[in-house]
């Protein structure tokens, strides 16, 4: 039987919820929520043995031909280009990802199928529904608090119905315990880190995991210093636990992957002033782009 998901008692929640949301902003509001890695142990079969390999191929296509680099530093996808053609490439891609049997691949194999399968499906759902301003607009999640859709179970695999919650949060975060994954994996929105320009394949998801740490830290959205104060992502303050679960450790990790201009002004930075994040939808469109 599926392991139970949501434990929290609803009295107790709608308390809580109604005098956080009274006095604080939608980043704070959804650090509430913000899942915590919850193992579910049926997606820890791997076989380390096997060097069987996935084709990613058509995911590297789409990207290449929809994802545009703008000015300010940030991917967007170019979500009202998408051919029908390439719309039911990318369906195909997606189910054929849902009919692999991933419980029979080894670990670095898994690792990336997870991550393309969670982009890909993201992709998926905010065509499904475009045009919309941002991914919380795509209000399909069940229960009485969710937003956008990340609590729907979109796909089975090997019987299974998963979500994207699932695949972030039961999967990729509790398996791997690795803080990368965090910009690995795209939201749709540009707070978020980008879509990298090619996808993940278990020889190579090292190499993308470090670009995409580097690429983020040292943009504004990650982290900035104005005025001796530090602004980090809410990326980091909802999911502080990954990132060792102090300022302290948030400020290492991200002097571990700053650029010297960044690491110059970290230096003398021990604590966090703040944290922000933008939902606005990664679209090109909206950039002209």
């Amino acid at each position: 039987m599926r392991p139970v998901r949501i434990r929290w008692r609803l009295a107790r929640l709608v308390a809580v919820a109604i005098v956080f949301l009274s006095t604080t902003g939608i980043a704070s509001f959804q650090a509430l929520f913000a899942p915590s890695a919850d193992l579910w142990e049926r997606w820890q079969a791997h076989d380390p043995a096997s060097t069987a390999t996935i084709d990613h191929s058509t995911w590297d296509r789409l990207l290449a031909a929809y994802l545009v680099r703008g000015g300010d530093g940030i991917s967007r996808f170019a979500y009202g280009r998408v051919t029908e053609a390439d719309r039911a490439a990318l369906d195909a891609y997606v189910g054929g990802l849902a009919a692999t049997p991933i419980s029979g691949y080894a670990r670095p194999e898994q690792r990336a199928y997870w991550i393309n399968l969670y982009n890909a499906l993201t992709v998926q759902v905010v065509l499904d529904h475009y045009p919309v301003d941002s991914i919380l607009d795509i209000d399909i999640s069940p229960g009485l608090f969710a937003k956008g859709p990340w609590g729907r179970d979109l796909l089975e695999i090997e019987g299974e119905p998963v979500s994207l919650n699932d695949i972030e949060h039961r999967i990729l975060r509790p398996n791997w315990q690795d803080p990368r994954i965090h910009y690995a994996l795209n939201c749709a929105s540009l707070g978020c880190p980008d879509l990298m320009q090619k996808a993940y394949t278990g020889a190579i998801a090292e190499t993308l995991l470090d670009t995409a740490a580097h690429t983020y830290v040292n943009h504004p959205r990650g982290a900035r210093i104005d005025g001796g104060k530090l602004t980090v992502s809410s990326i980091y303050a909802w999911f502080q636990e990954d990132f060792g679960g102090s300022d302290k450790t948030i400020i290492a990790h991200l002097k571990r992957y700053a650029a010297p201009p960044l690491a110059a002004k970290l230096a003398a930075i021990d604590t966090i002033a703040d944290h922000d994040y933008d939902w606005s939808l990664n679209d090109a469109a909206t950039a002209g782009l």
